[in-house]
């Protein structure tokens, strides 16, 4: 380690959840990307003074729709929104890669993953993601809609196949992890099912939503992928979709799982306007289940674009955009996808409940391990919206002032108003850094542990108003180097880092990819041959960043350690 400087970072209060630590005055030594421990009495080359500071890890986003083919569809119908009446290009709700990548840097994030790569676009995914400067990046692969997957299901293939079949996706795809959207419910949506709720047969393959539930988390827990099975769950934004998330959740029969974006699955039929907030029933589910996660999908007032591979709820909501357009997609028998623009406003009574609602998730949750903070960026609301989450969650009087704002009847029909739970930093840290990386299986992240990445991030305290404080970061670190100071990048056009790209390596046996690319052939429109990506190809898509294998633990019990 001669050849490399030692940096003091002295005197700031650490956040660091993973090794107990809970805002105590630490100093913090970086050399060569990593967190250190000096030799005794080792001088620093270069000491920063963090007195009045709060130094976390860097920022994860587990679950943001940053790259692929749906975002540059929301990119091209939009370009109205590319900029704002300030002459401002960065606060377009969805932004090229570019300024994604710094929008997060400077916010104090350095890792982002994209929830929804379709195996036939895997590589121009990779390719988008590569250009987001800075960012350590991935993606989870979607399955569970696409031909091949449904075709063995309604054959009777047994879950050695399938096991398989999933490890061959992900090794195709350099994925992370798999994600299922409405289970066999685009599928349907193509043989004109509007609806297919978690025992309802598809109409042509005759699977269930629960089978592909089943079969696609045990083949996960089998091959030990780290991150679970990643579930938009069925019904999304439904009055009364409870019922449906609540039966999702019993179709895993105890496995682990991810459920995204939760606040819009958790709506009962209850009330006047008989649309109600189901959060309580949904954080008894997870409270009483340590294997489940979630991320939110918080909705925040404003313009927004929704862009989701869930293109039978998409075009049900096509009647609801705003602007009035929208586009539909159908991919290569894998998938689908819907674009619709929204503006969700503060005089709209479903509106407001949603915002009540995933706050209410997060704010009754027992444990902050279990729960991610989120927008489904840009469902929800755009990624920079994070630093005002973090107040309304931090800050009540901030929270009932915004509540009042809004339509009187919501006041009265959900929990929020009496929920005087006011989020601490450590928890803060736990839901943007310290939980996505347990989640992910990324033992070097999320912490401040000596041999840690030294991705941090460090925050003027200002506890009178934690989104000033959240917005502008002090400083920001990316293995080690300086690339934020004071909310702005610090470094010169072309000279910032290059993100890494994670993913994991599963063993199958070679036999499923002879068989996929005769399928392939038979029933498909990509060259198979064409489909696996190398990892000198997925090095040059992330324009030389570094390869970052995740680790599989094969017949691992429970979620990752």
């Amino acid at each position: 380690m001669s050849g490399h400087r030692l940096t003091c970072l002295r005197g700031g209060r650490v956040h660091d959840p993973v090794h107990g630590v809970d805002g105590e005055v630490r100093d913090l030594w970086l050399r060569g990307g990593r967190l250190v421990e000096p030799a005794p009495g080792e001088p620093a080359d270069t000491t920063i003074d963090l007195s009045g500071c709060i130094v976390m890890a860097g920022g994860i986003d587990l679950h943001t729709h940053i790259g692929g083919g749906k975002m540059n569809l929301a990119r091209l119908l939009l370009p109205e929104l590319q900029r704002h009446a300030d002459g401002d290009p960065c606060r377009h709700v969805a932004p090229g890669a570019i300024e994604t990548g710094w929008r997060y840097v400077e916010m104090g994030y350095t890792a982002a993953f994209e929830p929804a790569m379709v195996a036939a676009n895997a590589r121009q995914t990779h390719m988008e993601l590569g250009d987001t400067p800075v960012l350590d990046h991935g993606a989870y692969v979607m399955l569970g809609n696409d031909e091949m997957l449904l075709r063995r299901l309604a054959e009777g293939a047994g879950p050695e196949e399938i096991r398989d079949l999933i490890a061959w996706t992900l090794h195709a795809t350099r994925a992370m992890g798999v994600k299922v959207v409405n289970p066999a419910g685009i599928s349907a949506f193509k043989f004109d099912q509007r609806r297919l709720d978690v025992d309802e047969p598809h109409r042509h393959w005759q699977v269930t939503p629960r089978q592909v539930l089943q079969s696609l988390a045990q083949g996960l827990q089998a091959l030990g992928v780290p991150h679970p099975l990643h579930i938009h769950a069925s019904n999304l934004g439904v009055a009364g979709n409870i019922d449906s998330t609540l039966a999702t959740i019993d179709a895993l029969e105890g496995l682990p799982a991810h459920l995204t974006h939760v606040q819009f699955h958790a709506y009962g039929r209850e009330g006047p306007k008989k649309f109600s907030s189901a959060a309580r029933a949904l954080v008894e589910a997870l409270d009483a289940r340590p294997q489940l996660s979630v991320d939110v999908g918080q909705i925040l007032f404003g313009q927004t674009v929704t862009a989701s591979g869930d293109t039978m709820r998409q075009f049900a909501n096509a009647g609801l955009a705003s602007p009035r357009k929208s586009v539909f997609s159908d991919i290569e028998c894998e998938a689908g996808c819907g674009v619709v623009p929204f503006r969700y406003r503060e005089s709209s009574y479903v509106n407001a409940l949603q915002w009540a609602i995933g706050l209410e998730i997060f704010l009754q949750a027992k444990d902050p391990w279990q729960v991610v903070l989120t927008t489904d960026h840009p469902n929800g609301g755009p990624f920079t919206s994070y630093p005002h989450l973090i107040r309304l969650l931090c800050d009540r009087d901030f929270r009932d002032a915004q509540l009042a704002r809004l339509h009187p009847d919501v006041a009265q029909q959900c929990a929020l108003k009496d929920i005087r739970r006011e989020l601490t930093l450590q928890e803060v840290a736990i839901m943007t850094r310290a939980g996505p990386a347990r989640l992910l299986g990324l033992r070097d992240r999320g912490h401040l542990g000596v041999g840690a990445v030294a991705d941090l991030a460090v925050y003027r305290d200002d506890p009178l108003d934690r989104e000033r404080m959240f917005t502008t970061p002090e400083w920001v670190f990316k293995d080690g180097a300086v690339v934020a100071r004071q909310g702005r990048r610090a470094t010169e056009p072309g000279q910032e880092p290059v993100g890494g790209t994670f993913f994991v390596v599963p063993d199958f046996d070679p036999d499923i990819g002879r068989a996929l690319r005769r399928r392939h052939a038979r029933w498909g429109t990509v060259n198979p041959d064409h489909l696996e990506i190398g990892c000198d190809e997925l090095c040059a898509c992330g324009r030389g960043g570094r390869l970052l294998p995740v680790e599989c633990f094969a017949g691992r019990e429970g979620g990752a350690a």
